[in-house]
């Protein structure tokens, strides 16, 4: 590495000066130059400074590199990742930065190719954090703000083909822009996209508009120039899309003609065609077209060539409703940040294609990019595969939003970021919406952005939440669309009955997924599907951003790290890290473990849960004629469905049969007939339609699971369990006695705090009463023949619960019938039921009930009623911290058993909320990691009469007053037998 001076770019001081966005740099603009580019990828020498100011060392080896691209946060620096969601990780009040200001820099030679000679050669940085300063063979070339969008510098005149020259890109991580930036997301710092060298004729394509209507009409917008400015005479352009030849638009090429100005330095012209029948582009179906446009030279030689995927369709806003191809669509989406757990922000191509074939088999179909514009792959994965994307730039200032929002100073920076967002991705068919950025107030910053964007593209409407929030309906405000962040769902239906709605209402942000979460998912979904107006919204979010870190040093495993983490869990000596354990002293804990995926990408329950309420296939009754199936699609039919009929039957038969699904369009409904003759006897009967993929699809090979509708052809029958000859043996406290159990049955008030519990302040208050530690006091022990009633009161801080239990002998077993009084001081506990627990070697859980996924009274529709058999070890769910997990909702009966089929059951009286699994509420309460946690031998069992819902009360609305567990008597009854 050598000692070249910084300066000038360093005597500028960019990072404390939010007017300067860029020096040098080339205008954006969506020519894709990827293809036949030099990648300069891999191992760069590097050093990292404490300070942009610092002096650079001498010669550094080849030993001390950073891998590019990659952020030097997770490549074994003394500069590790630190996390905050709203407030700056540093004092300073913008625009300032702090002393300590790490500053990495990167060095490499390049060998430019000799055939290069005579042609225009660039520099692309994919993306620097936050500050990016370029010098070749020490000289400065240029100066990039925006982390998130990629940077250009022309080295023409800077390099010799043939030579070799000397790239130094300095990345300075703490700026003005850091200001700009602060959203809820690990700091890092480092170039987090690739690196490349292009070239082109000195005659180049400098911009190519493609806008493609749901008509079939096609309108190409090329601008052209020369890098020696002048244009030479005599280009022109030439268009073909899927082998049709497009014709000019003559007028537009006239009126140019005419123009001396357009002429002299900078051509533009206009290529037309109408495709008859065209294939339109939408998320269900996105069909694409490949569009080639070529730049000749007047002797008819080509000198740039830029490719396309083309994708007809229409975007706009009729009166409340966003409509996609004519359309009222349902926007079933999802917030997205770039993510993996070993490399941080940089995502490779694989990665992101994993993220968005997961997003689909479960059934979402749109992402929000946030809070900063994605790397250029996931726009063409999003095309391809189909998906609604609002493009969010990279604008959010937090911490300092009110003061930011019209400070004239970030002027330039706002709408140099919307402006160079819009630029490169304006030709994506899958970018439906532009987002002015997250959290940043509302000012005449945004105004300015949102004016340029209109200008630019009136294709496409603007969406940002903070001009929304001022009025949902108010039409003077930027953003077209009512956007709120994690509004009442009562609040959103009371707006669109209100009469005064003029936007559609688009949640920008709900259903917060942090840990535990995602209650009344479906109710919101219910909601949104019987009320005009209402159109969807976006999950926050995709991912539980844990890093994967070693236990030992305390430092991220790096990119060594693959293959130490499986299901969520990580490998031994390993753990999942959220904020503060990196050391850093001012951050937001596992406010960062909020996805509806683990860190390894392995679903969490909550994803089933969204898979059926975004189901294609609905089943919306059963009566007479049979059953009533219904396509809840917006664009085609169930030619690319199958399914397969399951009847589930409460003595545990299993029937199936093979299904047809009836020819529907979009919104229609058919009754088909009922698949089995429903057996007289067998109890409670549910039929399932298991709907899976009848091709193979590039998101989906041929059979996987779609969604599994369900529908009860005949409730439980009434349960008699006659009393038996025999005695129940209680201890001199009351408690059963019984050989499979090691603790005996008692009273439950308390579960391990959720996320939401302990953020939205129910934990608190359960604490204060004593819930997590009550008091038991036998107060009575009364023998009738074979049966005994056992009263005791259970004394918190603040209140005293009643609680009796009657143990009656039956047929192999024991019946307990429970009752407990909550008296009104505790009006909203975690859940009211009986705990116990079991001998060793009962590994195997067997039930009748939904599954067989996790579930709760406010989460359930992802889990159909079946008969399920998970090992024990598997029912628990490893929430990033530890917590409230494992619980099956709708429970019938059970059985524990071992190997050898011996065990024990249990019928409970009515469903149930269930949980089974290795930890005791303590244990999950006292834990900050799963490294913490030690499994105990036996189960520890939960049969709850009533169990709080979950809500999203660590950011967002909590659970509905229906799902919450009031005070008075609760009566619960359960029947234990050895198998």
């Amino acid at each position: 590495m050598t000692d070249a001076p910084l300066d000038p770019l360093i005597a500028l001081r960019p990072w404390e000066t939010p007017e300067v966005t860029s020096w040098g740099r080339l205008p954006i603009n969506a020519v894709d130059r990827r293809c036949g580019a030099l990648p300069l990828d891999g191992d760069w020498r590097f050093q990292l400074l404490s300070a942009p100011d610092a002096p650079v060392g001498g010669a550094v080896s080849s030993a001390c590199s950073a891998y590019v691209p990659g952020v030097w946060t997770m490549q074994d620096t003394d500069d590790l990742p630190r996390y905050t969601n709203v407030r700056m990780p540093y004092t300073e009040f913008p625009p300032q930065s702090p002393a300590a200001n790490p500053t990495g820099i990167y060095e490499r030679e390049v060998d430019i190719p000799a055939e290069w000679a005579g042609r225009r050669i660039v520099l692309q940085v994919g993306a620097a954090e936050s500050v990016l300063l370029v010098h070749v063979d020490g000289r400065p070339v240029g100066i990039s703000k925006d982390s998130h969008l990629a940077a250009e510098f022309d080295l023409t005149e800077v390099v010799r083909a043939g030579e070799r020259a000397t790239v130094r890109l300095t990345v300075v991580k703490w700026s003005d822009a850091s200001h700009i930036e602060d959203q809820d997301q690990w700091w890092h710092g480092g170039i987090t996209r690739s690196v490349l060298l292009y070239t082109t004729d000195p005659l180049y394509l400098a911009d190519v508009t493609v806008r493609a209507r749901y008509s079939g009409e096609l309108q190409v917008d090329c601008r052209v120039r020369h890098a020696g400015g002048a244009l030479p005479e005599g280009w022109y352009l030439t268009g073909e899309l899927d082998g049709r030849l497009l014709a000019h638009d003559a007028e537009f090429d006239r009126a140019n003609a005419e123009d001396e100005r357009v002429s002299d330095f900078l051509g533009e012209a206009r290529l037309l065609t109408t495709v008859p029948e065209v294939r339109t582009w939408n998320a269900e179906t996105p069909e694409l077209y490949g569009l080639t446009v070529r730049l000749h030279r007047a002797d008819g030689t080509v000198a740039d060539t830029s490719q396309h995927r083309v994708g007809f369709r229409d975007v706009e806003i009729v009166g409340r409703d966003l409509l996609v191809n004519g359309e009222r669509v349902f926007i079933r989406g999802v917030n997205r940040h770039d993510f993996h757990p070993l490399t941080g922000r940089t995502v490779s191509y694989d990665d992101m294609r994993a993220d968005l074939i997961l997003l689909k088999r479960f059934g979402f179909n749109a992402i929000r990019t946030a809070h900063y514009p994605n790397d250029p792959a996931l726009y063409d994965l999003a095309d391809e595969l189909g998906f609604y994307v609002v493009d969010e730039a990279d604008i959010e200032s937090h911490d300092h939003a009110h003061e930011i929002a019209d400070d004239p100073r970030y002027l330039n920076a706002f709408v140099d970021r919307v402006s160079r967002m819009v630029l490169r991705d304006k030709n994506h068919p899958s970018v439906i919406i532009w987002s002015l950025g997250n959290e940043s107030d509302y000012g005449a910053n945004h105004d300015a952005a949102a004016g340029w964007v209109r200008r630019h593209d009136p294709t496409r409407p603007i969406q940002y939440e903070g001009a929304a929030k001022l009025g949902w309906a108010d039409p003077s405000l930027a953003s077209d669309i009512a956007c709120p962040m994690y509004a009442a769902l009562e609040d959103c239906v009371a707006h669109a009955l209100s009469g005064e709605q003029t936007k559609p209402l688009i949640q920008c942000e709900y259903s917060h997924a942090m840990g535990n979460s995602n209650g009344t998912l479906a109710d919101h979904w219910a909601a949104i599907e019987a009320t005009p107006g209402l159109q969807g919204g976006f999950i926050w979010e995709f991912w539980d951003h844990g890093i994967l870190q070693r236990v030992s040093d305390g430092r991220p495993a790096g990119r060594g790290g693959a293959g130490l983490y499986d299901n969520g869990v990580a490998a031994p000596g390993h753990r999942w890290a959220y904020g503060g354990d990196f050391g850093e002293t001012i951050h937001d804990g596992a406010f960062i473990a909020d996805g509806v995926v683990f860190p390894d990408r392995t679903p969490k329950p909550a994803m089933y849960e969204h898979r059926e309420v975004a189901a294609p296939v609905r089943i919306e009754c059963f009566r007479h004629e049979g059953i009533v199936v219904a396509n809840h699609q917006h664009f085609r039919g169930f030619d690319w469905l199958a399914a397969v009929w399951v009847l589930s039957l409460e003595d545990g038969r299993t029937l199936t049969a093979p299904a047809e699904l009836p020819e529907l369009c979009p919104g229609e409904t058919a009754a088909v007939p009922l698949p089995f003759a429903l057996p007289e006897d067998g109890g409670e009967a549910w039929l399932t339609l298991r709907v899976t993929t009848a091709q193979d699809l590039p998101w989906a090979p041929r059979g996987t699971e779609v969604c599994t509708p369900q529908v009860l052809l005949r409730a439980a029958g009434v349960r008699d369990e006659p009393v038996a000859a025999g005695a129940v043996e209680v201890d001199d406290e009351g408690l059963l006695v019984h050989p499979l159990l090691t603790a005996a049955p008692a009273l439950s008030l308390w579960r391990a705090p959720t996320d939401n519990d302990e953020l939205g302040g129910m934990a608190g208050r359960w604490r204060t009463w004593g819930l997590d530690a009550l008091v038991r006091k036998v107060v009575s022990v009364r023998r009738d023949a074979g049966r005994v009633t056992v009263t005791a009161e259970y004394a918190g801080a603040c209140g005293v619960v009643r609680h009796r239990q009657v143990f009656t002998p039956v047929e192999g077993g024991v019946r307990v019938d429970e009752e407990a009084e909550l008296p009104e001081e505790f009006d909203d506990v975690a859940r009211v039921g009986s705990v116990f627990e079991t001998v060793a070697g009962l590994d195997l859980l067997e039930w009748f009930g939904q599954g067989p996924w996790e579930s709760y009274p406010d989460r359930s529709a992802g889990a159909p009623v079946g008969h399920h058999s998970v090992p024990v070890d598997e029912l628990f769910t490893p929430y990033l911290r530890p917590q409230e997990s494992g619980g099956r909702h709708g429970v019938r009966r059970f059985t524990l058993s071992a190997p050898d089929a011996t065990g024990l059951s249990v019928v409970l009286d009515e469903p149930r909320q269930v949980s089974v699994t290795r930890y005791r509420a303590e244990d999950l309460t006292a834990a900050a990691h799963h490294d913490e946690l030690v499994p105990r031998p036996g189960c520890v069992v939960h049969l709850d009469a009533a169990h709080r819902g979950l809500g999203t009360a660590s950011c967002g609305p909590d659970t509905f007053p229906s799902y919450r567990v009031p005070p008075g008597v609760h009566r619960w009854s359960w029947t234990l037998r050895v198998l």
